[in-house]
């Protein structure tokens, strides 16, 4: 076709019958007369350079006035181009049908749904609420969980809600063996679905693909299933714009980037919803008869091999359906024997995953515990807090990692294992060691910082548990090092038995001196028994002299506080034979000071106020100006029991006068108490606002056992004041305490001052019944015995005057002494 100077481009036939394809002829013969490229031709008409290469090659029908623009650009009448334009905007009309022609059925694409549909209640009314709401919704959730299982199952619930369509397109956000299905791909299946007419498809551009689905759905009601989506970018052209429509997707991760479309995110199945889907999957009839209710020991195994995940339960169903001669012991059995479905599924998540997010998520895999936080996992990747916070929250997104609490996290169990696998096929044994070995020098290092923060006699001596790491947690004051404790506790206990598996003895001979500020406050003595025995036994391994004086004098103050006195002073001669080879100063002055202790009970005349004197020398020596102050503390109250109460009192005093800074400082409160109960006959006010702050430093600190303590000396001295109905209070409000830790044997400190306070407010059974009690809870506590019998002496004195003098003669032979009557 030639040009002529007289004639017009746009009344010339471009030669083919399809009128779109002859309309970008003839606007191609205008830019070809424009002499311009696409870019200039756009900008010089007003239009976009996209829209002009669609209107040119074809794609879309260029409006009208583009077209006028186009032609006058060129000086060139577009009239003659009016009727070719109307036959392409508006195409004619499909015939109408036959009565005989039946309307096609609408497409239903979903995949079958499961006759084993469990529970989820809570999920599907989510769900449900989502759609009337934003006609979308996004089920995410771990590998396995059923993410797919509850939207198909959804879908079909809703079917007569959408008479137009049920669409279902896998996305292959995480299918092993393919990349994921590209937008572009996925909207031609779906507008192909609709039976939309090719001609009206888009032949290039995701935006125009993606409008053109959206102008189809607008007058339909469809219900459309995007399952298995990689991301947000994959799923966001596909959403339906206006109209009745709705889209349910599923992924692993949560999309994050689809701010309009409501999550459900899905966790594991209920343990009566496990059971159950277990017996449906394994065509189990239920009852007394099953196979399942025949063991329920191993049923309860396989439950928890399958970790209550839907996949997971539902092919170990299929694996006992099929196999009749199966029992579910020999179901678990084959469970616990290796990898299976689940493990591929959850292989594609994690390759998924860059180096950096797959390293991590193979280290956590040697973490003992049931949770763990950032700096917990910033020492087991050796990086930074920050960086170990940022993937740790990309492996919540990808359902790798679970956030139970605000900044706490746990692997499932059949993802840790996974995790743990993977490492082993991965990573070399030796990069798997060190990061252990820096998990467990984390928590020692850390408890020890917590426990620096609420100390329990005098400083610990230092780490030396590998190289600390490049963050430890910081704690303000003790309440924020307890409550860590409390959170880590299960952790500390986990992470002390894995450093006893592997043979870490220096880990095992550290971590629970750093503990006994918690114990002290809340975890009684039995399992601190059994730690220090451990720890002892490595450092007899280790053969440290220093390291064995410390876990003999910790291991004998476990025994102290259980009421095992012999062997407690076992433990004690055999610290202070170690700390005389180590020539340590520190471990002796605290060997002195806990032998005081057993000696007070054990009624040792003098020897328990030398052996306090001699500790406060020795922490004097040493450096250690608070336990020189304990020790102090520790000889005011001997002395107030042995009846010396303005010596008490003065020493008590000095103790208060001795410069510190921390709120609840334990030398302060035992000074308060000696205070309280050596003032309460003849300052009765002073005492009570010593017991009152000594009470309230007790509540503060956390610590139950001095709580009691507090509580105990207080009924004391209002006793000793007269105010019996208060001082009955104060002592059943100790004994609950007591009762709340389970420490029957600690009762024996407080049983007899009790009991007085019950004789002098004329309850004499009670006193008898509480006396007996300590004769029966005290044999190694000689002095508490003593006054036990004194006690009981003096209810009987009205009445059987024999029978006192026989207490007195058993007091007498217990001691060897006249018995203090001042308790």
């Amino acid at each position: 076709m030639g040009r002529t100077d007289g004639g017009t481009v746009v009344d010339q036939q471009a030669g083919t019958n399809d009128p779109q394809e002859e309309l970008a002829a003839r606007l191609r013969l205008v830019q070809e007369l424009s002499g311009l490229g696409v870019r200039a031709l756009a900008r010089d008409s007003g239009l976009s350079s996209s829209s002009l290469s669609r209107y040119l090659t074809g794609r879309t029908v260029a409006p009208w006035p583009a077209v006028v623009a186009l032609c006058r650009l060129v000086k060139r009448d577009p009239r003659p181009l009016r009727p070719l334009w109307e036959r392409c905007a508006n195409p004619l009309p499909a015939p109408p049908r036959s009565s005989r022609q039946a309307r096609p059925a609408p497409r239903n694409d979903l995949p079958r749904d499961v006759p084993d549909f469990t529970g989820r209640e809570e999920a599907l009314a989510a769900v449900f609420a989502a759609l009337d709401s934003h006609r979308a919704v996004s089920v995410d959730g771990m590998a396995g969980v059923g993410k797919s299982t509850l939207a198909v199952h959804a879908a079909h619930r809703l079917a007569d809600s959408f008479p137009d369509g049920r669409l279902y397109v896998d996305l292959h956000g995480f299918t092993e063996g393919r990349p994921p299905l590209d937008p572009d791909s996925a909207l031609r299946m779906l507008l192909g679905a609709l039976d939309v007419p090719s001609e009206r498809v888009p032949r290039e551009g995701l935006a125009e693909l993606s409008a053109c689905w959206r102008s189809e759905l607008a007058g339909r009601r469809v219900a459309v299933v995007l399952d298995n989506a990689a991301d947000a970018e994959q799923v966001r052209p596909l959403l339906p714009g206006a109209g009745a429509s709705v889209a349910l997707i599923t992924s692993r991760n949560r999309l994050l980037g689809l701010e309009e479309v409501p999550p459900v995110s899905l966790d594991v199945l209920g343990a009566e919803e496990s059971a159950l889907l277990l017996a449906r999957a394994g065509g189990d009839p239920g009852g007394p008869g099953g196979r399942l209710a025949r063991d329920p020991e191993a049923t309860a195994e396989v439950l928890r091999l399958c970790g209550r995940l839907p996949l997971a339960l539902r092919l170990a169903g299929a694996r006992l359906r099929h196999r009749p001669g199966w029992t579910v012991g020999i179901l678990a059995e084959r469970l616990a024997g290796g990898s299976d479905e689940f493990d591929s599924a959850l292989a594609m998540s994690v390759r998924q995953l860059d180096r950096a997010h797959a390293r991590l998520f193979r280290l956590l895999g040697v973490v003992p515990g049931e949770s763990f936080d950032d700096h917990l996992a910033a020492a087991l990747a050796d990086v930074g807090v920050g960086e170990a916070r940022a993937v740790l929250e990309d492996l919540v997104d990808a359902h790798l990692v679970q956030e139970p609490t605000a900044g706490r996290y746990r692997l499932h169990d059949l993802v840790h294992r996974h995790a743990r696998r993977a490492g082993v096929e991965t990573d070399p044994a030796a990069d798997r060691e060190r990061a252990l070995l820096r998990v467990l020098g984390y928590y020692v290092h850390a408890a020890a910082a917590a426990d620096a923060a609420m100390p329990f006699v005098a400083p610990a001596s230092a780490v030396a548990a590998g190289p600390a790491p490049k963050e430890l947690p910081r704690f303000a004051d003790r309440g924020a090092a307890f409550s860590w404790f409390v959170a880590e506790y299960g952790n500390l206990v986990a992470a002390f038995e894995t450093a006893a598996a592997v043979g870490a003895d220096v880990h095992v001979c550290e971590l629970p001196r750093f503990l006994r500020s918690y114990f002290a406050r809340r975890c009684g003595t039995t399992h601190l028994n059994v730690l220090f025995e451990r720890s002892l036994a490595a450092a007899e391994r280790l053969g440290d002299p220093l390291r064995l004086a410390e876990a003999y004098s910790d291991l004998g103050f476990a025994r102290y506080h259980a009421g095992r006195a012999a062997e407690a002073a076992e433990a004690y001669e055999a610290g202070g034979t170690r700390a005389e080879q180590a020539g340590d100063v520190r471990v002796a002055a605290e060997l002195a000071l806990r032998r005081g202790y057993l000696g007070w009970d054990a009624a040792r005349g003098e020897e328990p106020l030398d052996l306090f004197r001699l500790a406060g020398k020795l922490y004097t020596e040493a450096g250690c100006p608070q336990g020189a102050a304990h020790a102090a503390a520790a000889q005011a109250w001997a002395l107030l029991q042995l009846g010396h109460r303005e010596e008490a009192a003065g020493l008590a005093r000095e103790v208060l006068g001795v410069p510190h800074t921390d709120p609840v400082w334990p030398p302060a409160l035992t000074a308060r108490i000696t205070l309280g109960v050596a003032l309460a006959r003849e300052a009765p006010e002073e005492a009570a606002g010593h017991l009152d702050r000594a009470l309230a430093l007790a509540r503060e600190d956390g610590h139950l056992h001095n709580q009691a303590w507090g509580l105990n000396c207080r009924g004391v001295a209002l006793r000793q004041m007269g105010r019996y109905e208060e001082a009955l209070a104060s002592h059943r409000e100790a004994f609950a305490l007591l009762d709340e830790l389970f420490e029957e044997h600690w009762k024996i400190h407080f049983l007899n001052g009790y009991a007085e306070t019950c004789r002098l407010a004329g309850l004499p059974e009670e006193a008898l019944r509480l006396h007996r009690q300590a004769l029966e809870l005290g044999p190694g506590h000689r002095y508490e015995r003593a006054l036990a019998h004194e006690g009981i002496a003096a209810v009987l004195d009205a009445t059987d005057p024999a029978g006192a003098a026989s207490e007195r003669a058993a007091g007498r032979a217990v001691l060897g002494e006249p018995v203090a009557q001042d308790r």
